[in-house]
């Protein structure tokens, strides 16, 4: 088999490899956004219930209600926020889709030619980008324009759901973490409460530096620092309204 015929072989089994990235990403669309809700689970309630465990000294009641309501609140406020975020992808997805196939049945020809020249930019003879760009349409017309052209899978558009349910059990379980540990009845609850924060954000942060393919160390810095700030702040307001409250 010539070289040549090994390259139309390989384009035309695999039309979308070029986009492979960009769909593992909308595959893992729902990890991300589980690593997401995680985190905020953590930062978010980590901050009510450290504000109010200062505020409030050793009022367990006043901790859980106010963790528990952090909680609800912050789980389906991220849930409900991917749903939207992720069906607007959706529908962006849906109306570009629809052109292609409008595109497709009223100008065949034109459309052969785009996808011609897609293989002409990335380095193919005209005679070899043509060959290719027949072989493709004939084989699906729509998956090659969309893959090449618009980066999207006709049968792998992002799902909302996935991504809702996701953040949502995934802020539940961060949440846990803060509002676990700020209850224990042992030693100090704020500082137990920040070392498994710190704990928790380490590990969302190299998670997601690891799913970005992102620098872990800066990552998980970034991640540290602005959980620890968020619990100082909340911590000194806390003890602010103790006092004023006292």
């Amino acid at each position: 088999m010539s070289d040549e015929q090994s390259e139309i072989d390989a384009l035309t089994q695999h039309p979308g490899e070029a986009h492979s990235a960009g769909k593992l990403g909308q595959r893992l669309n729902w990890l991300r956004a589980g690593v997401l809700g995680a985190n905020d689970g953590i930062v978010s309630t980590a901050g009510v219930v450290v504000g109010v465990a200062a505020a409030a000294p050793g009022n367990t009641v006043a901790v859980a209600t106010a963790g528990v309501a952090a909680l609800v609140a912050g789980a389906f406020s991220m849930a409900g926020g991917e749903y939207v975020s992720v069906s607007t992808q959706r529908d962006t997805e849906r109306a570009m889709l629809a052109k292609e196939i409008r595109e497709l049945a009223e100008q065949p020809e034109a459309e052969l030619d785009e996808l011609t020249g897609f293989y002409r930019a990335r380095g193919l003879s005209a005679e070899l980008a043509r060959q290719v760009a027949e072989e493709l349409t004939a084989h699906g017309a729509l998956a090659a324009h969309a893959e090449i052209e618009l980066g999207v899978d006709p049968d792998e558009l992002t799902n909302p759901w996935h991504a809702a349910l996701s953040s949502f059990l995934a802020f539940v379980v961060g949440a846990l973490i803060p509002l676990g540990m700020v209850l224990l009845p042992v030693g100090n609850p704020v500082a137990i409460t920040a070392i498994a924060v710190i704990l928790g954000l380490l590990l969302t942060g190299w998670i997601s530096a690891a799913l970005g393919q992102a620098p872990i160390v800066r990552a998980i810095l970034r991640n540290v620092l602005m959980g620890s700030a968020t619990m100082a702040a909340t911590y000194v307001i806390g003890l602010l309204f103790g006092v004023a409250v006292a």
